[in-house]
């Protein structure tokens, strides 16, 4: 089944607001949408759509946001908040994937000219003096999105061509597996200058809707370290990072996390929520570029970097795979 989904929208600049971060019960069935299942898995997606779109933000990439997988009776992912704006920065669900750099051409670029998001399409630079992933930005043009799928996988393509020198087909699909799912990535670069940039994973998990807290564990393939302030939330101790108590309210922590080789083998990451038994680990086949660890009330997110460079011409490929399990 194909369906082609025509994007024409301009997305004005929004205000800066403040997220919460609580339990949420909306109801999200008015948004495009789509299940595909397996014997094993059930995983339901958000389709990007200018128009009526879960999200149509300008921070993450509008492809591969995922609402629930669902493995053996336990639950992985969800809305993670109790609100929702569609242009807000963070009002989805994960894995959701984006980019920690402003974007291609942004540096360059002049107030009120024009720099891409891979994923997003060509946006307006306003009058600032950073760039923020907080804010929401004017959107001039999200090129052309195509989506695909059968039973058990589902493929985006994003098709972008600007005046500034950065153009690409970017394709994401996702196969399920008996136990979980893979993401392939593939980048063209179709324009004149090249791309260079990171790409980062936030994740957002919600294993069987536990807070964030003494309930889980989150071990890495080497011993991890940071210099970051832990708030007295979780411990690290060579290779695991463990709660040392449960997260409430508004609570929330950050942490750069060190201690990773640029040996592929060391990407991944093990989130076990040992109260009810259901766990992920999840790989990429490229070396780490950054690796650090967001929680709050509802969520937690080790979120994991990689580096992108791709010439004129040229492509690159990368996959992620997540494994479900349960003890």
């Amino acid at each position: 089944m194909k369906k082609n989904i025509a994007m024409q929208l301009s997305i004005a600049a929004m205000a800066l607001a403040i997220g919460s971060c609580t339990f949420n019960d909306m109801n999200f069935d008015q948004y495009p949408s789509l299940t595909i299942s397996n014997e094993e898995v059930e995983m339901k997606l958000y389709l990007p759509d200018a128009e009526n779109g879960l999200y149509r933000g300008t921070r993450f990439d509008w492809s591969g946001v995922i609402g629930s997988v669902k493995y053996k009776g336990h639950e992985y992912f969800g809305y993670w908040k109790d609100t929702h704006d569609p242009l807000f920065h963070e009002d989805l669900t994960g894995p959701v994937e984006g980019y920690i750099k402003p974007g291609l051409g942004y540096e360059e670029a002049e107030a009120g000219g024009k720099y891409v998001r891979i994923g997003v399409g060509v946006i307006e630079k306003p009058d600032e003096e950073s760039y923020s992933f907080r804010n929401s930005y004017k959107l001039l043009d999200h090129g052309k999105w195509t989506v695909e799928h059968g039973a058990d996988r589902i493929s985006f393509t994003h098709e972008l061509n600007s005046d500034i020198g950065f153009s690409y087909i970017y394709q994401k699909i996702i196969k399920l597996k008996s136990n979980g799912f893979i993401i392939e990535h593939k980048l063209q670069n179709t324009g004149v200058k090249a791309i260079e940039t990171d790409q980062f994973n936030h994740n957002f998990f919600m294993i069987d809707g536990e807070q964030s807290g003494t309930a889980f564990n989150i071990s890495f393939p080497y011993p991890i370290n940071t210099e970051d302030d832990p708030k007295g939330f979780v411990e690290i101790k060579d290779k695991e990072l463990n709660f040392i108590k449960d997260l409430e309210g508004d609570d929330s922590f950050f942490l750069l996390l060190k201690g990773y080789s640029d040996e592929v083998a060391d990407h991944q990451v093990t989130v076990i929520n040992r109260k009810s038994g259901a766990g992920v680990t999840y790989t990429i086949d490229k070396p780490l570029y950054r690796m650090a660890f967001w929680a709050c009330k509802t969520t937690l997110s080790p979120e994991n970097s990689i580096w992108i460079t791709v010439e004129p011409g040229e492509e690159e490929e990368w996959i992620s795979e997540y494994t479900l399990f349960v003890q």
